[in-house]
């Protein structure tokens, strides 16, 4: 794969290409030891109550611009089906406008009314570091 960019060179993309997303699913192939986004992903639904757990594999949502590789929803959906019943639906939903969706998110939460007593200015995070956000978030 090539690629012509900016000012007319011509850059070419090999296993690169491959090797950077699959790294979402195979963290040690990057030296990281935690577990891959399928497995997070699973162990999070499988930490919820039972009875929500079929809603919740059927309706997986990816969101933000890590989750653009191509083809990263149908992979999600391969992996994740490994580790349930072939009764269990496996929907991942992969919104065109999932680069932008956390911003969305953060900014119609921000517009919130009982949102802005959460906010942590700067003069209080200077002063108080991260026992701000304990204070007033959790």
């Amino acid at each position: 794969y090539q690629r012509r960019v900016h000012g007319g060179t011509v850059v070419k993309i090999g296993y690169q290409r491959f090797y950077c997303p699959e790294a979402l699913f195979q963290p040690g192939h990057v030296g990281l030891e935690s577990p891959g986004v399928h497995m997070a992903a699973l162990q999070t639904i499988q930490k919820c109550d039972i009875d929500m757990r079929r809603d919740l594999f059927s309706n997986v949502v990816l969101s933000g611009g890590t989750t653009m590789f191509p083809g990263l929803d149908a992979r999600l959906t391969k992996e994740l089906s490994r580790f349930v019943s072939s009764n269990v639906k496996i929907k991942v939903v992969a919104p065109p406008e999932r680069k932008y969706s956390v911003w969305f998110g953060g900014s119609i939460i921000a517009n919130l009314p009982t949102f802005q007593k959460s906010w942590i200015t700067r003069e209080e995070y200077v002063e108080m570091g991260s026992v701000a956000i304990h204070r007033k978030c959790l």
